[in-house]
């Protein structure tokens, strides 16, 4: 990873051709792994390709959405890439998604077809309308006969342009929103950032996170790409986590902050060992530096690479592990291929270290939100070269080599007592208190002062000592609580309503 990949991503693929190449290179290597057995990639083909026969049994024709609320399991990868032979538009939503939500979902996305765990065939079924809704248990011995019988879609054209997923995310809109994601910019996207992670055909990428969110769709591409395993993981108890990083003989690890402070909490418990992982990958949010540290302590030989990124675009920038004692503040460099530069609130283009949104543009930027147009139109932006910019409402800085540097999203920078600031220093100050694993931080509202809640073993008041060490007087909070564990959002980063909640003394 030293110096700017030369190597360029391709915009004209779609993803099962990604599958189709690792196959003919590697048939009989791992593909994909779950708690019930392993696939090779001659075998995951054949599935996907029974898959596709099957959804065209169902009348799934070129651009129709499939419904998915689905466990990350082989089957689901197999669907995954049976949907795109098809040319259909996968929806994956996670499992843990509410009807409330799920029927906002249904209503957006229209479905043709909806599948889910067969437990819940009948409670979908009453939120889908006249949607077909088909259990697990019901497809897949359909599917397995047409894999006995090497069966195959009819080949219809499927092209770089036509849309493969509908990935919902989780934003502050109230109504639902899905970013919509072509073949050849989601193959782009995974090449462009394997071209900085590298990965290899003897990797085992042990995967935590569900292929609802982008992290996990993406490592699915990700592997094949790299011609390597991926192990499915979401479902795994957190008392048996690291065990299995260590049974699988996992070599890259991705990661969020909570997932990795849970990691490193686990291994302090036991004596050091072996370690096979080579690279821990993190987004979501700000890794502490003492998180990564107890990573590199727990797992020795590993390195811990800082990524940056929307769903909007995938991925922004990564930050090569050689350049992280230069630029440590730094969320890296764009991807190759691709542009990331900071503007003014009049659009206009920033000089290093001047301090503005960052806008990205490339053939990762994504063509918009799913029947969203005012949306759409805010947020992706024509570019002058004819393609598009993404006004990501995230803002920071570059500096003069180009390395991004984040300092918060819009609705997370604010003026207090006339100081303009961010809630990602205050928590970057908060996590280098020792004692302190996790911080989160809600602004300052009428009748609310700026509050900051630990997660670890300190007194309140010690906090707030420690931060005023650390920050200037406007910055250090009126508030602190200590608790012992910070609520989270489903995609692993702080839930700022429980905090406000714990915060009111409305939940216990």
């Amino acid at each position: 990873m030293n110096g700017q990949p030369t190597a360029q991503a391709r915009t004209d693929a779609r993803i099962h051709d990604l599958l189709d190449e690792a196959t003919a290179e590697h048939p009989d290597a791992a593909a994909v792994a779950d708690a019930t057995g392993r696939w090779t990639y001659r075998e995951l083909t054949a599935w996907s390709h029974a898959a596709d026969a099957w959804l065209q049994a169902q009348g799934i024709g070129h651009g129709d959405r499939v419904l998915v609320q689905l466990a990350s399991t082989r089957e689901l990868v197999a669907l995954l890439y049976g949907a795109a032979r098809r040319g259909a538009v996968l929806v994956p939503v996670n499992t843990g998604m509410k009807d409330y939500h799920l029927r906002a979902v249904v209503e957006n996305s229209e479905p043709s077809l909806v599948v889910v765990d067969g437990a819940a065939v009948s409670r979908v079924s009453a939120l889908a309308g006249q949607v077909t809704v088909l259990g697990l248990d019901e497809v897949w011995p359909a599917v397995t006969d047409l894999r006995d019988k090497e069966a195959r879609g009819d080949g219809a054209p499927v092209h770089a342009d036509d849309l493969a997923v509908l990935v919902y995310t989780s934003g502050s809109t109230a109504a639902p929103k899905a970013v919509v994601c072509p073949h050849g910019r989601m193959v782009f996207a995974t090449e462009a950032i394997n071209l900085e992670l590298g990965y290899r055909p003897d990797d085992v990428v042990f995967c935590r996170f569900p292929i609802s969110w982008d992290y996990g769709l993406y490592k699915v591409l990700l592997t094949a790409a790299g011609r390597s395993e991926i192990v499915l993981a979401d479902g795994e108890s957190d008392l048996v986590l690291l065990r299995r990083i260590r049974e699988t003989g996992a070599t890259v690890v991705p990661i969020v902050p909570s997932l990795a402070t849970m990691i490193c909490a686990l291994a302090e418990r036991e004596p050091r060992q072996d370690s096979t992982v080579r690279m821990f990958t993190n987004t979501g949010a700000a890794l502490p530096k003492p998180t990564a540290d107890g990573l590199r302590t727990a797992f020795p030989g590993s390195e811990v690479v800082i990524q940056f990124g929307q769903t909007e675009c995938k991925r922004v920038s990564v930050l090569p592990p050689d350049q992280q004692d230069a630029r440590p503040e730094s969320v890296g460099r764009p991807l190759p291929g691709t542009r990331a530069f900071t503007v003014d609130d009049d659009g206009n283009t920033l000089g290093p270290w001047q301090t503005g949104e960052i806008v990205v543009e490339g053939p990762h930027v994504m063509p918009g939100y799913w029947r969203a147009p005012e949306q759409t139109a805010r947020a992706f932006r024509p570019s002058p070269d004819g393609g598009l910019r993404l006004h990501t409402g995230d803002f920071g800085h570059v500096d003069e080599d180009g390395y991004l540097y984040y300092e918060g999203r819009r609705d997370d920078m604010f003026k207090h007592k006339g100081v303009r600031m961010s809630t990602t220093e205050i928590e970057a100050a908060a996590t280098d208190v020792p004692g302190v694993r996790a911080a989160a931080v809600l602004p300052p509202a009428p009748g609310r002062d700026l509050a900051v809640f630990a997660e670890g073993g300190i007194d309140p008041h010690v906090l707030l000592r420690e931060l005023s060490l650390r920050l200037e007087p406007a910055k250090v909070p009126g508030v602190s609580r200590v608790v012992d564990e910070l609520p989270l959002t489903a995609h692993g980063k702080h839930d700022r309503k429980q905090l406000l909640s714990l915060l009111e003394g409305t939940t216990p």
